[in-house]
Parts: structure tokens; sequence; C-alpha cells
């Protein structure tokens, strides 16, 4: 059974026993970070040669070459033809909802200005999209069409020319080629994905970053991965951007006790069932509601598919913790900086305002987080570990730079330049001094 840890604010032990609850250690095995190492470096000495080589080890492939591994427009729209009325519905539906947020999000603080000042300098930022980007989708363990959508169509709003996409397909036992997911390949053509190769793992990165014959180099990579993927980000970033280094899963659920607890239970087990390092965790501070919980857990857990996945998750880094209050809860929980951050609450916009750390906000009882996985709009690529202190959900704004503009009027060099002069002599900079007072009239 699922019994994730009980504890209460008021307990002697609790820091302790919170602390050890919520630690968890992004550092890779040392024997993944070596096999990444050499995988990158044989990608970028050997190209398509060494993806080829380990698509077909790694996948159960027997491809000969990459033209086997590379999907077209053409093919993706023949998956999406194929689908029912019901899946093209919802896949339009949930794409045309988060393409309307991230063009709302790109109206609001995406594009170029400037302004002149008081000797007509002009002063701005001009800010332009990424030419060429890579996203990587999941595809061992599960089929994950949402993150086609999530990291597709923000590049797509911000203007990016070509959008690369890199997914494994493994064979199953007895197989030489992949099961391509029509799904996930739909969600592709909806989301304008430009080109699609069927590797996976270190060396899909590699090829993204370094490029092949087959496969052209990009300027950014996004999307999450195991823990070779993540190893391999984090190896090309600088090479490449990356969006960032995601850890596992979480949830966190304040309750005030006015949601039916089989909803918070369910909430819970969403994250739960993504493997056994996600975290689940419930603040509360009615003891009662927090023993309906868990006997929603008990009723509810046997009818689940991923059962065990959820059962060592929940008996692993699981825990259901009465405070003393909801404010205490909402400080806990910018303790914590949570991925998913709900609350289960009659007001939740009472305690909205209390809430500083978080990667997505879910208010009311009836947001649940799987609504913003799949189709409310906002990116479910969203900071983990607690990197939500100082990160953001994946956006518009990953996929664009900015430049800054400057055009110093005659009368601007005359003031500037001589504030320049000053810093840079100060600086033992004296070419930097020179080029600035050669602006300034002479009279």
């Amino acid at each position: 059974m699922a019994k994730p840890l009980r504890l209460s604010t008021q307990d002697a032990q609790f820091e302790a026993a919170f602390r050890a609850r919520l630690h968890w250690s992004s550092q890779a095995d040392e024997a993944i970070e070596q096999r990444v190492t050499d995988i990158l470096f044989d990608v970028q000495k050997n190209g398509d040669a060494a993806v080829i080589q380990y698509t077909n080890r790694f996948d159960g492939l027997n491809a000969k070459s990459m033209e086997e591994l590379t999907l077209d427009v053409n093919e993706l729209k023949s998956a999406f033809d194929s689908l029912s009325a019901d899946q093209k519905n919802a896949l339009q539906e949930a794409a045309k909802r988060i393409r309307t947020y991230h063009q709302a999000q790109k109206k609001a603080n995406g594009e170029s200005w400037s302004y002149k000042d008081e000797n007509d300098t002009l002063l701005g930022q001009k800010v332009t999209p990424l030419d060429r980007v890579g996203i990587y989708v999941p595809g061992g363990k599960a089929a994950y069409p949402s993150s086609v959508l999530m990291n597709a169509i923000p590049a797509h709003v911000a203007g990016v020319a070509e959008i690369i996409m890199v997914v494994p397909t493994p064979s199953k036992p007895g197989q030489t080629k992949g099961e391509k997911n029509p799904l996930v390949l739909a969600a592709a053509y909806v989301a304008g994905v430009s080109c699609i190769f069927t590797i996976g793992g270190a060396q899909a990165i590699g090829a993204l970053a370094y490029g092949t014959k087959a496969v052209p180099a990009v300027d950014k990579i996004t999307g999450p991965g195991n823990a070779y993927v993540a190893s391999a980000k984090r190896r090309v970033f600088g090479k490449v951007g990356i969006d960032m280094i995601a850890g596992p899963s979480e949830i966190l659920v304040l309750a005030d006790a006015s949601t039916p607890a089989d909803w918070v239970a369910m909430d819970l087990f969403s994250q739960a069932e993504h493997d056994e390092l996600a975290q689940s965790i419930l603040l509360c501070p009615d003891a009662s509601y927090i023993d309906q919980v868990q006997q929603s857990i008990d009723r509810l857990l046997p009818s689940m598919p991923r059962r065990d996945i959820i059962e060592a998750s929940l008996n692993g880094r699981g825990a259901l913790i009465q405070t003393r209050s909801m404010q205490e809860a909402c400080d806990i929980s910018n303790r914590i900086a949570p991925e998913h951050l709900e609350i289960a609450s009659q007001n939740p916009h009472q305690w909205e305002p209390l809430l500083k750390h978080a990667g997505a906000i879910f208010l009311g009882a009836f947001t649940s987080e799987s609504l913003g996985d799949y189709c409310a709009g906002p990116n479910h690529v969203l900071p983990t570990s607690g990197t939500a202190r100082f990160s953001s959900p994946l956006g518009v704004y990953d996929f664009q730079k900015r430049s800054s503009i400057i055009e110093v009027s005659e009368a601007g060099a005359q003031i500037l330049g001589r504030v320049a002069s000053v810093l840079a002599h100060g600086e033992g900079l004296q070419a930097h001094a020179r080029a600035a007072e050669m602006r300034i009239k002479r009279l």
C-alpha cells in the first residue's frame, strides 16, 4: 500500500524529516557521465555513422542510413489524417489554446522597442527569433504528443524558421523497426515542426548540437529526457542554448479541506505515475482531512494501471503534512518552490499573493494540474527541484534573443564621450578613451 510520509509542522523533528523528504540529487551516476562524454565525442567526430550505430544499439533497430530515421512533413500529415475525429479535435483544440496563450505572451513583452533621449540619441532593443531549434521528445516508456505541442508551438509563435524534432522509436522484442506513434507525429504536424529524426538519447543531443551530414546543427535544444539526455544537454550547453536540466516531476497541493478528498488523491497520483522519483506533497491544516485523503489513496490506488510506480513514488518521496494554518502552508510552499502548485481552496485568490515561487499555479478545486499538462494553454515545461526560485516556464522568450540598439547623435556624443573618456582612462584602456574623444568637437 502507498503510505506517504505523515508529518506535522508542530513535531519536534519536522525540519529534519522535511528536508530529508525534499532531498533529491541531480548528480548523474559517474558511469552515465562518462558514457555520455564518449557518445558526444563519437558523434562530433563521426557524425551520422555514430548516430546510426547508437540508435541501433539502444533502440534495437537495424537502420542502414539516416534516411530511414528521417520523417518529413508529408509523413506527419499522413499520421494526422490517420487519427480518429476525437483525436484530431483534441489535438487541434489543445494546439489552438497553447498557440493563443503564447501569442499573448509574445505581444506582452516579446517585441522590439526604442526611445530617444533629450539629445536625440536612439536607444532600444531588437528582438529576433532564433534561426533553428531542436526539440527533444521522449519516446521510450510512453508517447508524449503534449510535449511536442508545448515545445514546438512557442518556437513557432516566436518566429523560429526551422524546428527540428528528435524522438526515439525503440523496437519491441522481435522487431527491427521502431513503432512511430501517429499521435506524436500528428502533433508535430499541427505544431509546425519542420523535420523529424527518429533518434534519441545522448546521440540525438550530440547530433543537434554539433550537426551531422543529415542532422542540421541547431541554436538551442529544449525538451525533457532521461539521465543520458539531461547529462548530454548539460555538456553541450555553451555550444548551443538549452532550456533547463529537468529533474523528477513534482506537485504540491495546498488544501483547506473544501475540495473532495478523492480529487486531491488523484491529483497526487497524476504526478506520482510519471516515475518512482516523482514527488507529491499535500499541505493542509486539517488533520481529519489528511486522514480522508489517505483513505482515498488506499481506495483508489488498486484500480490504477500504473499502481506500482505510484506506490513507489508516494512511499519514497510523497508526504502528507499538517500545518498550523494555510498561511504556514504558503510559507512552506515558498521553501519548496514546486514545479506544479495547486491551491485547492474555496478562495484561492486569498492565498495566491503569498506564493512567490512555483513553476505553475493552479487556482481552485476545478483546476486540476492535468489540464495544464495538456490543453489549458500555458506551457507545461516547468522548472523542477526548487529552481522555480529563479527559473520560468518555457515560453516564447526562450526562442528569441535580444540585441541592444544604440544610435548616438552628434549632440549626444559630446556628453557621452566625456563620460566614457573619464571611465576608460580610469580603467587604463586608452584606445577606448581615444575613440570616444575623437567624436567630441574641439572649440
